[in-house]
């Protein structure tokens, strides 16, 4: 049994689409579940289009035409008139039609946001579905939420994991020992049949939750990039390929924003000692990373950067030590504004944490927090966290810049900064 997992880029157009089909066709015995996030940037799209009808906007019916217009494009470059598909990708869109036809619910925003932002998923599989069937596969449109269970968790739910094991065993399985199965990533469902989201970009998570539950002999995420590379090469010009890297480590650079894998993928497999292979779609016969229970060092330091942070720094009004209660009291009010820490410093009378910065939760958190505690806080910061740090690998990175924070362990370092040319 393996599992392939495919991201938006993989079929961000119709050339994307017929690739996918390539690699799969190499695997075309049944015991194979393809997972595929949306199209391209379609969650960005759809992510606006929530924006603008929850705001009321004017513009809300021309966004929801260019979602629309992009996934038709890519449809007929893909399957002749009158296909079958055409229909079944109107129907999936009046799901939405349905939606923008009420008022919303301003009470229940991270509900609707799910409701809307989950098309992007339906709406890919549907389309990778009736390709592969085009291309002579064997192949079974599944939905993910018949299988996923969660909690009423709406933008981030919580598996139940033991009625989803229940159900990929005694439903997903058989269908798997039959033909190619295609789902969603990111998605799942409450008790109540409504649809959930796993967290953004969480694909990758639903492609373990599935392998761990199929004890799948390994997961494959096919990315544009030849493996996990040292740093992103959006900010380093000369980056290496880690071939191997153990589930420790890899856990660590999730944690800490490395984008090509989402945080919470490895622990269901790691359970299950199931290894993630890391392969470019763009060259599916080269080596990648394998992520597997060796326990061995990176063999390079590794660089994750993170911009537009704002740096908050908590401080008792009663000059009183920060303890255990003061604590308790400031992460209760982080959790209240789904605020998720990115480092964090205290000392005896101050609490300092970064965090990717969203003017309105920040305005919101430091209201809360005003009336206890005394706060200070930057934005437009950048952190960059170093994972098998030395003073070079410091000293390369903070080189013309100012520093705010800085926090090491024994092999991680990590440092809040801004340009030396920013003024205080």
């Amino acid at each position: 049994m393996l599992v392939y997992k495919f991201g938006g880029a993989s079929v961000k157009d119709a050339e994307g689409v017929k690739n996918l089909a390539g690699i799969v066709l190499r695997h075309k015995d049944n015991g194979l579940l393809v997972v595929v996030s949306a199209m391209g940037k379609i969650t960005n799209k759809l992510e606006e289009l929530y924006r603008a009808y929850l705001e009321g906007r004017d513009d809300v019916q021309t966004v929801f035409d260019e979602v629309k217009a992009f996934h038709y494009q890519i449809l007929e470059q893909l399957f002749s008139a009158g296909h079958p598909v055409f229909d079944d990708i109107a129907n999936t869109f009046v799901e939405i039609d349905w939606i923008l036809e009420e008022e919303p619910d301003e009470d229940a925003p991270d509900y609707i946001y799910d409701q809307i932002v989950s098309v992007g998923e339906i709406l890919s599989t549907k389309i990778v579905a009736a390709y592969l069937k085009e291309a002579g596969c064997n192949v079974e449109w599944t939905d993910a939420r018949n299988y996923i269970h969660t909690d009423n968790t709406y933008r981030e739910g919580k598996v139940n994991w033991e009625k989803t094991e229940n159900d990929i065993r005694k439903k997903l399985l058989p269908l798997l020992e039959r033909s190619i199965a295609v789902t969603q990533g990111f998605i799942g469902s409450t008790s109540e049949n409504f649809t959930t989201t796993l967290g953004r970009d969480g694909s990758d998570y639903s492609a373990a939750i599935f392998a761990s539950c199929l004890d799948a002999k390994s997961v494959t995420i096919w990315k544009d990039v030849p493996g996990v590379l040292n740093a992103d090469p959006k900010w380093f010009d000369e980056t290496q390929r880690i071939p191997q890297l153990s589930y420790h480590d890899a856990i660590e650079l999730a944690y800490y924003g490395a984008t090509i894998i989402h945080p919470k993928t490895i622990k269901p497999i790691q359970n299950k000692n199931i290894p993630l292979l890391v392969r470019s779609f763009l060259h599916p016969d080269a080596e990648g990373t394998d992520i597997t229970s060796a326990n061995n060092h990176l063999p390079v330091p590794s660089f994750i950067f993170k911009i537009n942070q704002a740096l908050i720094s908590i401080f008792p009004k009663d000059f009183s030590f920060i303890i255990e209660e003061n604590l308790s009291d400031i992460f209760s009010l982080f959790h209240k504004h789904k605020i998720k820490i990115t480092t964090m410093l205290n000392s005896a009378i101050s609490f300092s944490v970064s965090f990717d910065h969203d003017a309105a939760k920040l305005q919101a958190l430091i209201a809360d927090l005003s009336v206890h505690y005394k706060v200070k806080y930057n934005t437009g910061l950048e952190l960059v966290t170093i994972r098998y740090y030395n003073q070079e690998t410091i000293d390369r990175v903070t080189a013309g810049k100012n520093i705010l924070l800085e926090v090491k362990s024994r092999y991680t370092c990590q440092i809040v900064m801004r340009d030396k040319t920013v003024p205080a």
